[in-house]
């Protein structure tokens, strides 16, 4: 049986060689991160993979998992010690290699497996791994199994059992791709950007969207564990810039930006302008509420305003719900009121029937984003971006706060926030308090603050429908409240 999981352990040591090294914060409110070596080590690993084990015998699951890993130079390995701990705990691993969340998430369905461990920090720099988990496809990790997790694992309450056994499955790669990609056929002529950052979406993204029947020119979508110019991530402005660059290069129709695990997909229209996730969101919810009648949508709380008061939206009959941001509530709440489709700002997309299972997909994102401009033959991805109203919206802004402090620092700017009646001299018209808090003046003009759920950071974004003076206003009034918190590190930001 493994050791008791310890922390502060140092490389190069005895210790470190012969003892589960798992810093506690790791344990996040829906995934695992740490920065490996320094947080946690491969005996480390071994033990989550054992406490998993041991959480989904205790939940009553059939003791079946599919397991997958991202393209770092480090990821194949802790796969095998994560691999190690879940047979410990007589699991059946069922492994698909090299992967994208979502084909391991489709490897659920396609499998018929109960279970899913996903080795992948996303987008994060390298130096970070982590791990996506569930138990009852399509749905991941919530607080509540994140929270017993972390206790099995730091006291060491791993229950070893036989019957752990190991398949490998070689061709998931081809099956994913011929599910997400074969039935989509795009008649207009359109040519796509696929933005890659050299990540894992590279082995898949642009044989998917040519076998969808568009003209795809690749970009960065050779494979490359250092990423070379920047980390695959669609809301990093360097990637976003050569997407921009690409699309005036080869007058594309629109750019597709991909994130390292595929799970998130970024927009990038034909002018060469970035269009924030939420507003693509708004867009799809436009598309698919004209073809399904009464459709809902979930959106998280840093989302645009648009989804309430978009008079498109509101003539359909779509019916929207903020809720917290992260990929699990998001994904869990689209599932529980059988919404159409959830968005998230930060780009995941979730589709239910009829164009998804429910987990979040950066593919069949861009399927709909092609359905929907294949709908509208004599409209540019510009064109739609202008149809909607328009807002003032900032990106989304990290202030750095340690982990162990940033969801007290949150409770008390919620506890001063939610008593305000007025803010940037207008009355405050709404509070929502779901996921931190988002302020909401007459006007419309909004900010939130909330905990990120990654990073020591938290997450500020504002947002005004009626001018950029009173958006640029709402952020000094955010900024004034963050200073008032020593825990908040510098966060001089202009917009």
């Amino acid at each position: 049986m493994l050791p008791t999981p310890q922390t502060g352990l140092k490389p190069n040591t005895l210790a470190y060689e012969m003892t589960p090294l798992v810093k506690p914060t790791g344990f996040r409110e829906y995934d695992a991160r740490w920065i490996f070596e320094e947080e946690i080590n491969r005996l480390g690993i071994q033990a989550l993979g054992a406490g998993l084990g041991t959480l989904i015998h205790e939940l009553g699951k059939r003791p079946e998992i599919v397991v997958g890993h991202d393209f770092r130079s480090y990821s194949s390995s802790i796969k095998q010690a994560l691999i190690v701990g879940l047979m410990s705990a007589g699991i059946k691993v069922h492994d698909i290699g090299l992967a994208l969340s979502p084909v391991a998430y489709f490897a659920q369905f396609e499998l018929d497996v109960p279970c899913v461990a996903m080795v992948t920090a996303s987008h994060n720099e390298n130096g970070w791994t982590g791990v996506k988990m569930g138990v009852e496809a399509p749905l991941t990790f919530g607080p509540d199994e994140m929270g017993r997790l972390k206790d099995i694992v730091l006291k060491g309450e791993f229950k070893p059992r036989e019957g752990g056994a190991y398949v490998y499955v070689p061709d998931m790669r081809e099956r994913y791709i011929a599910d997400v990609a074969d039935t989509v056929k795009i008649e207009r002529k359109i040519k796509v950007i696929a933005a890659c950052g050299n990540g894992t979406a590279g082995a898949y993204a642009p044989e998917a969207l040519e076998r969808m029947g568009v003209e795809v020119i690749p970009m960065d979508a050779e494979l490359d564990f250092t990423f070379p110019k920047y980390n695959p991530n669609p809301e990093d402005m360097k990637m976003l810039h050569a997407m921009q660059d690409a699309v005036r290069e080869h007058g594309a129709d629109v750019a597709l930006g991909f994130d390292g695990d595929g799970d998130r997909c970024g927009v990038v229209d034909n002018e060469g302008e970035e269009i924030f996730a939420d507003k693509i969101g708004v867009m799809l919810a436009r598309d698919l509420s004209a073809q399904i009648e009464n459709a809902k949508f979930v959106v998280d709380v840093k989302s645009t305003g648009l989804f309430m008061t978009d008079p498109v939206l509101k003539e359909q009959g779509a019916e929207t719900v903020y809720w917290k941001t992260g990929h699990s509530y998001i994904k869990r709440k689209t599932t529980d009121i059988e919404a159409v489709a959830g968005f998230e700002k930060s780009g995941h997309f979730f589709f239910r029937a009829p164009y998804g299972r429910g987990y979040d997909d950066g593919l069949v994102a861009a399927a709909a984003i092609l359905k929907m401009l294949d709908r509208n033959p004599g409209k540019s991805m510009a064109d739609l971006r202008r149809d909607l109203p328009n807002t003032y919206q900032s990106p989304t802004m990290s202030p750095h706060c340690d982990d162990d402090k940033k969801y007290d620092v949150v409770e008390k700017i919620v506890d001063e926030l939610k008593t305000r009646t007025e803010m940037i001299g207008q009355k405050v018209a709404d509070v929502n308090t779901v996921n931190g808090v988002r302020i909401t003046v007459e006007d419309g003009t909004w900010g939130l603050v909330r905990a990120s759920s990654n990073k020591p950071e938290l997450v500020v974004v504002v947002e005004s429908p009626a001018s950029e003076e009173n958006r640029n206003a709402m952020f000094k009034a955010l900024q004034d409240v963050l200073a008032g918190h020593s825990e908040v590190g510098e966060f001089n930001q202009t917009l």
